[in-house]
Formats: C-alpha cells, sequence, structure tokens
C-alpha cells in the first residue's frame, strides 16, 4: 500500500516556491489517493491538477503500487482545514461551528496564526440591530465553511 508521506514528499516537491499550496492527502484502504490542493489566489484549473497528477505519477512506480490517483481543488462545501485557506477566502462570508456546537455566520477577516475574526449581525428578538466583532482561537473550532448565496 503506497504511504501518505510519501506522497505529501513528492507534492510538497511540486508546489515549492509556486503558489499551490496542499490542503490534504487522502490514502483509503482501497489505495485510492486523493489530493486536495488550492492556489492562494484565484482558482485551479483543470490544467493545474493534470499537472500535478502527471507529476506524481512520474515519480510512483505503478509497478510497486496499484493505486487510483483524484487530484482537485477541496471545493466550495468543504470545511477549511489549512490555514491559507483561511488567508485566501477573507472578506468571504463563512459558518463558523464551535467546539461549543454554536454556529456563528458572518464575514471573514483577520487571520493570524491563532485565529481569526469574522463580522456577523448582532441580534434582537430576532432582529439585526447592527453588527458584532467574534474572535476566535483556532482550538475552539470544529469547523469552517464558506456559505455559498444564491441570488
Amino acid at each position: 500500500m503506497i504511504e501518505r508521506k510519501k506522497i505529501v514528499e513528492i507534492v510538497e516537491e511540486f508546489i515549492h516556491g509556486s503558489e499551490f499550496y496542499l490542503v490534504d492527502v487522502r490514502v483509503s484502504s482501497t489505495s485510492k489517493v486523493t489530493v486536495l490542493f488550492d492556489k492562494k489566489s484565484g482558482g485551479l484549473t483543470v490544467d493545474d491538477c493534470a499537472r500535478l497528477s502527471r507529476f506524481l505519477d512520474e515519480r510512483l512506480d505503478r509497478d510497486r503500487y496499484d493505486f487510483e490517483l483524484q487530484v482537485s481543488s477541496p471545493g466550495l462545501e468543504m470545511p477549511f482545514l489549512v490555514n491559507e485557506q483561511f488567508v485566501k477566502n477573507q472578506g468571504r462570508k463563512v459558518e463558523v461551528t464551535g467546539t461549543d456546537g454554536k454556529r456563528h455566520t458572518g464575514i471573514l477577516k483577520n487571520v493570524t496564526e491563532g485565529g481569526f475574526e469574522i463580522t456577523a449581525p448582532l441580534m434582537e428578538k430576532k432582529k439585526v440591530v447592527g453588527e458584532q466583532e467574534l474572535s476566535f482561537n483556532f482550538s475552539d473550532v470544529n469547523s469552517v465553511k464558506i456559505v455559498i448565496a444564491f441570488k
């Protein structure tokens, strides 16, 4: 079975010095390898994914490892996993689920190594009466994901 660590090393070689960053690598018990990566600005293209896929294929021995490879961006519905996703999405509306189970929705801002802030509606008796700044430490958050708004 192919090791996750080996895949991570090869992806890091590919992204070194570029605008790409690694989000996650998953290797299933059935040897399905999923690599999620993104760009610091803008979005990934099909060509970006194809280049990384070819790069991995050239460096992995198909005779030694039998695996299925999938390379893509993490997608809008997936919770953030790495700090670069927070930085990239500053200014966007996000939903934060705390370790206490409470959910907060607001505009993501001021991302640091230890946490972030959101500007959220201030509610009184089910009415919006203003805005409030909420601060979160990464250790106090279960998940953060983009709120997809349809107009």
